[in-house]
């Protein structure tokens, strides 16, 4: 591989794919963090579960810190998922950053 093909434009469709499917795939770990608030018995730390509860927890603690449970309902899964959906539109979405980069370098080359 030549330097060239390493370049920054040839590398914006690859970076659009991956950031598209990073931001897709946070914001469904986050809705079945919604779906399993309704099943309080569901241990995240064993089995399966685990795929759901390692990602999220961290970031889901953090957030716990600033924003209280409402009316005893934890609502930071459902903060997560409206900011990545709004990260997710402003960089890979129609008019994203990352998109509109894309068409440019593709229609500059």
């Amino acid at each position: 591989m030549t330097a060239s093909a390493l370049s920054a434009p040839a590398l914006l469709p690859l970076l659009h794919l991956a950031l598209g499917l990073l931001l897709a795939g946070w914001t469904l770990l986050f809705l079945f963090r919604i779906v399993l608030t309704w099943y309080p018995s569901v241990d995240l730390t064993k089995g399966v579960m685990r795929v759901v509860g390692a990602p999220t927890e961290p970031v889901l603690a953090l957030t716990r810190r600033l924003i209280q449970p409402i009316g005893g309902v934890d609502v930071t899964p459902v903060v997560w998922v409206g900011l990545i959906s709004l990260l997710r539109e402003l960089l890979v979405g129609q008019q994203g950053l990352v998109t509109l980069a894309l068409l440019r370098s593709q229609s500059v080359g």
